[in-house]
């Protein structure tokens, strides 16, 4: 399945969200935040937060924001781009610049590694620092993987600590049907301890007594021969991938997906991050769906696990972005909705796992990456880093919001001493993006 960069369906992503915004009273009533909370991080001196953007700039922003807002403009552009139109040469070719200066140009950080070197450059210059997402496509795991190393050589080009991460996806460098295979016979195994997987490597919790485990209804059969080398394979070229990030010093962030295909993500991310997370530098970070009703749960028991170990982890927290899929998925077979039955339950859910990520960090242990465009939950993780003495610039902790999205609070954190990193997808412009690759992370 391709992963490609920006058709309208891409579109589509913003729009809900734009149009799915809950009240700031809702909000705030599950919030509660420490009176502080709102003064720690200000986002009422506009000339202050976007002293760094030019005017031109916050006006084509404003216009490109106002139609990816827009439902009717939405599907119509998903409409031409999946049209007979796309056919002919020189309409392809005037649609895809138009494409290419408006929504490309503002949520994405360019075609080639130069343009994307030149945004990183942009954005560090204003106070913040990188996500590099390499565009993969369908030509094999193999070349994905040499799309990812030359990436990570490319970050060691810019300037120092502008780029704060690698973002990988599983699916991108092992085949989609042997992680749902692997997930199965995880699954299987947490139901049933004596079912034996020779192949499993050391490992973090993965399932809670809460998890979904509707995907594998009957015991699935064992690897065969030919599927035990693909796992290898898969399992060698992440390795090759973390030893390059270990080698450069670039944390490689691991995203989530789908619950029918979590669980042997969660697997090739924790028995990584154990190997290469050492003497208490986390360079392998997972990432935490709180949407999801067993999240803090498995949060607990995986960060507890880790510290017995004496391996330090690294979380990425998102609320999650596949919310339609997993509810209609768990509906056709007749199980509840993995999501939680309210957004004010998942507002609660990410604020209790960032509180809990936070005390550790303040112990001295673990690290995280809150990725939200929610105003309130940002105000209130500062709010309670500074109460527990995390000191500015700390290392371990990084806000993160899409390129493009979300503005003044990336510039209000930024003001407030924290660091910021934007999520920086690059790649063809005329690389059609399939609905399974489309959802950047559900902040």
């Amino acid at each position: 399945m391709d992963r490609r960069l920006l058709p309208a369906t891409t579109l589509r992503l913003f729009n809900r969200r734009f149009n799915s915004t809950v009240s700031t009273a809702t909000v705030l009533q599950t919030l509660k935040p420490e009176p502080a909370a709102f003064t720690i991080v200000n986002l009422d001196d506009h000339r202050k937060l976007f002293a760094s953007v030019s005017t031109s700039k916050l006006l084509r922003s404003s216009i490109n924001l106002g139609l990816a807002s827009n439902e009717t403009f939405v599907d119509f552009g998903m409409w031409v781009m999946n049209s007979r139109l796309m056919e002919t040469s020189l309409v392809r070719d005037v649609i895809l610049k138009t494409v290419k200066h408006t929504m490309f140009e503002h949520f994405c950080a360019g075609e080639t590694t130069e343009e994307a070197g030149e945004c990183v450059r942009k954005i560090h210059d204003a106070g913040l620092r990188g996500m590099l997402v390499y565009a993969v496509d369908n030509t094999g795991c193999d070349r994905n993987l040499e799309g990812f190393l030359r990436c990570v050589e490319f970050s060691k080009s810019l300037p120092p600590s502008s780029v704060s991460f690698l973002i990988a996806k599983i699916t991108a460098i092992c085949p989609i049907g042997l992680l749902r295979r692997v997930s199965d016979l995880m699954r299987w195994q947490y139901k049933d301890p004596s079912f034996n997987l020779p192949w499993k490597l050391h490992t973090l919790p993965i399932f809670s007594t809460s998890s979904p485990l509707y995907h594998t209804l009957q015991k699935p059969p064992p690897l065969t021969p030919e599927e035990e080398l693909d796992l290898e394979l898969a399992h060698r070229r992440l390795q090759k991938l973390c030893q390059k990030c270990v080698q450069e010093s670039v944390p490689l962030l691991i995203d989530a997906e789908y619950t029918s295909l979590q669980p042997a993500i969660d697997y090739f991310t924790y028995s990584s991050a154990i190997k290469h997370n050492q003497d208490g530098n986390p360079i392998v970070y997972g990432t935490v769906q709180a949407y999801l009703k067993d999240a803090k749960e498995r949060l607990f028991m995986a960060s507890k696990a880790a510290e017995k170990l004496g391996v330090p982890m690294g979380f990425k927290l998102v609320r999650g972005a596949y919310m339609s899929s997993e509810t209609e998925s768990a509906s056709s077979l007749g199980y509840d909705s993995p999501i939680h039955n309210s957004i004010d339950e998942t507002h609660a859910c990410y604020n209790d796992c960032a509180g809990f990520l936070l005390k550790r960090i303040a112990n001295g242990n673990d690290a995280v990456v809150f990725a939200t465009h929610n105003i309130d939950s940002g105000k209130l993780a500062a709010c309670r880093a500074r109460n527990l003495g995390i000191q500015k610039g700390n290392r371990r902790l990084e806000f993160a919001q899409l390129y493009g999205m979300s503005e003044a609070l990336s510039f209000g954190l930024r003001n407030a001493g924290f660091q910021v990193s934007k999520y920086l997808p690059y790649g063809p412009v005329d690389m059609e993006r399939a609905e399974e690759k489309n959802k950047e992370p559900g902040i």
